[in-house]
């Protein structure tokens, strides 16, 4: 999976933003933006929520047991529930007595 970085980069392209443009858009100066999210500092939480909501994103914690399925689900090797498929209790119903 790749590393956070480097998702970043790959939204930073999807959304066509430069560095300096999601920096102005947090408000912070863009080479404190690259100190920040290189890895070599630690970096807040409300840094990361505000570079999220600049590249129309979400970064969250996800449950060990499920991070299998999640990462599957990025790679696009899962396509998730199917929300329009019928039940088993749906199918029982519908079933002539």
């Amino acid at each position: 999976m790749p590393s956070f970085y480097d998702q970043l980069q790959a939204r930073r392209a999807a959304r066509k933003s430069s560095l300096g443009d999601v920096a102005r858009l947090i408000g912070m100066a863009p080479s404190n933006l690259t100190t920040a999210l290189s890895g070599r500092h630690d970096v807040r939480a409300s840094t990361l929520e505000a570079v999220g909501a600049a590249l129309d994103a979400e970064w969250v914690l996800v449950p060990r047991e499920h991070l299998l399925a999640v990462r599957r689900l990025i790679e696009g090797k899962d396509s998730g529930p199917d929300r329009e498929a019928r039940t088993s209790v749906e199918m029982f119903l519908e079933q002539e007595p």
